[in-house]
């Protein structure tokens, strides 16, 4: 019987002391927050990535301190060729407060810069070479755009065309 209880107050002071988030150095207890789960739907932490930009440089995508905007999307496709002038727009509108980033997929440099070049475009473009990007943010259909916020979870996620407005509106509530 004195084992059983000495096994309980073992069990409930472990829980009291890691649950809580004591701190040796302090003596002090804090509550934990819980911390958003990662995935790539609304509401979970967005998981970080590294692609190449145009230019051959790895960039980190992910973390926390300013919103992203990721738009998945090609060349070939109507409703991303459709969307691009007003991306373009919030792009450079943004470059200050949010990271955006046009996330081609399975594309050539070749083809994305000729493109970028003819229609006047100057956006941020990350290189989604093999797909493994799009696979691992479960992207369907292109284009995709995905907003996180500041603390790195996932706001607002879209398939199909965005406007200028919509990601302004969805911004304005972060």
């Amino acid at each position: 019987m004195v084992n059983k209880i000495i096994f309980i107050m073992s069990i409930l002071l472990f829980t009291f002391l890691f649950g809580t988030g004591y701190n040796a150095e302090t003596g002090a207890y804090s509550i934990r927050q819980a911390q958003a789960e990662t995935g790539v739907s609304v509401g979970k932490e967005m998981p970080t990535f590294t692609a190449n930009n145009l230019n051959g440089e790895n960039v980190q995508v992910g973390g926390t301190g300013v919103p992203y905007v990721l738009n998945f999307w090609a060349t070939w496709c109507p409703p991303c060729k459709a969307e691009l002038p007003e991306l373009n727009e919030f792009g450079n509108a943004h470059t200050e407060d949010v990271q955006f980033y046009a996330i081609n997929i399975e594309e050539s440099e070749n083809t994305i810069t000729d493109f970028l070049q003819n229609n006047g475009y100057s956006l941020p473009v990350l290189l989604d070479a093999d797909g493994s990007i799009s696979q691992e943010f479960r992207v369907r259909a292109v284009p995709t755009t995905i907003i996180v916020d500041s603390q790195g979870v996932i706001r607002y996620r879209k398939t199909g065309g965005v406007t200028k407005e919509e990601l302004e509106n969805v911004l304005s509530t972060l």
